[in-house]
């Protein structure tokens, strides 16, 4: 059976905008999944990458510009200078990593839900009872929040390292079985084909 591990940032635009097309690939193909959301600024940091804020206005207006495309594209509404970013990531991600422990609930839900609320809704994902009501419209126990605080943050730095160490570098970002890797919401095709056995 393949097996894909995840790894993502809760904020990510990009990642949003993913949809669940992962989990369309993934049933397709009856591959398992492993969800790893980590600390994008930190990856940034250990990667080489420039803070968005520091980057030269060029590559910001071309972001923009490539967010507005890209909900077009997905037919998905998108903000794209939600009021809620950048927030604290940490939160959002522990209740993932709780869920995903727990079991008894849709993931995928979960992670798109808590996505759609930064980039469509205008909701904080940092705050409680925002994570407490994606919860419970995924199928998982509200109490998550609390109860996985510890797992979720010793999670979710070990997410991290495993991140930097195995050549991660941005959000969305796929590894397979064999090591194959594919970065970004525009490389979920390529994805398909190697499960496929076409790449």
């Amino acid at each position: 059976m393949p097996h894909i591990d995840y790894f993502f940032a809760i904020i990510s635009p990009f990642t949003y905008l993913a949809g669940t097309r992962l989990e369309e690939i993934a049933g397709r193909h009856g591959a398992t999944v492993a969800y790893k959301p980590f600390d994008l600024i930190g990856l940034s940091a250990l990667t080489g990458g420039v803070p968005l804020k520091d980057r030269p206005p060029a590559r910001q207006e071309y972001r923009l510009q490539e967010l507005r495309r890209g909900g077009l594209k997905a037919g998905m509404p998108i903000n794209l200078r939600p009021a809620h970013f950048p927030t604290n990531m940490a939160p959002a991600s522990y209740a993932i990593i709780a869920a995903q422990k727990a079991g008894g609930g849709d993931l995928a839900a979960l992670t798109h839900g808590l996505l759609r609320a930064c980039w469509a809704e205008e909701k904080d994902i940092a705050e409680d009872a925002v994570i407490r009501d994606c919860l419970g419209a995924a199928g998982f126990d509200p109490g998550l929040a609390d109860s996985g605080l510890l797992l979720g943050a010793e999670v979710y730095a070990s997410n991290l390292e495993e991140a930097v160490r195995r050549g991660v570098f941005g959000s969305p970002f796929y590894i397979t079985d064999g090591d194959e890797r594919f970065w970004g919401h525009d490389r979920l095709d390529d994805l398909d084909a190697h499960l496929s056995g076409k790449l």
